[in-house]
């Protein structure tokens, strides 16, 4: 993937819009891996994404910071479509903690600057206040200069995927993606990732995907249900966990959730 000529460098906003979008990972593919999105979502939202395995749901979100491009459809960040961004200034302004991130050998603040390599040592402090890290951190003998093992092996899941967060923040985005952000973390600690993501949304679009559709009713304004790379069901998640929903959607959730 190329950027433009004459590219747009700033991101207004945290506005996503999926314009009937269809997309398959190769022009060879029998099937779309997702098929016909329309979906908009405002800045400042707390979006959930649901649906089970081979849903497509972290293809979905790899299309907003153009990790691929649409097969069909178009998809726009802040109100401009993503093809008409520099590359490098529009996933800077859409950050991605994905479900599997890693620490590296080094100190916090080698690992925090992976997201920034020119943040100064208030920026990182301040990330990591609003991804509640610093708090842990202030709690180590040597702070910011504490040094991590090679995958993070000497902090624990909680902390681990708050330095990520913390990390991806260290760019101050307009959107934030989290793959799976509580899926190998004990109760507390999810409480503790579903808390700061209620305080984010006051500064940032966060699209959370999840199996978990309990986590999803507490935090998230809307949810997208996912089947088969469809968008089967849309709406505030007050009303559609509240609700009963279509008959298609009924039967995918009691398939994958009993």
């Amino acid at each position: 993937l190329q950027s433009p000529e004459n590219a747009l460098t700033e991101v207004k906003d945290g506005s996503i819009d999926f314009n009937h979008v269809s997309f398959k990972y190769s022009k060879s593919a029998a099937r779309m891996a997702l098929s016909d999105i329309d979906l908009h979502i405002r800045s400042g939202e707390i979006i959930g994404v649901i649906g089970g395995t081979g849903s497509s749901k972290t293809s979905l979100i790899q299309l907003i910071p153009r990790l691929y491009d649409a097969t069909e459809g178009s998809i726009k960040v802040g109100g401009a479509d993503v093809r008409e961004y520099d590359l490098t200034a529009l996933r800077n302004q859409v950050a991605v903690v994905l479900q599997k991130n890693e620490l590296f050998a080094g100190t916090i603040k080698d690992n925090l600057r992976w997201g920034n390599k020119d943040a100064t040592d208030e920026q990182l402090e301040e990330a990591c206040r609003l991804a509640q890290a610093d708090e842990f951190i202030q709690q180590f003998p040597r702070k910011y200069d504490t040094y991590i093992e090679q995958g993070g092996s000497n902090v624990s899941g909680g902390q681990k995927q708050r330095l990520c967060i913390a990390r991806a923040l260290t760019v101050d985005p307009e959107v934030l993606l989290l793959d799976e952000p509580c899926s190998a973390l004990d109760v507390k600690s999810s409480a503790v990732i579903e808390e700061m993501l209620t305080e984010l949304k006051k500064q940032y679009t966060i699209v959370i995907v999840t199996h978990n559709i309990a986590q999803a009713r507490r935090i998230s304004d809307y949810a997208a249900f996912l089947f088969g790379g469809r968008l089967v069901e849309w709406g505030e998640s007050e009303q559609l966990f509240g609700c009963p929903v279509e008959e298609e959607t009924r039967a995918f959730l009691a398939g994958i959730y009993g």
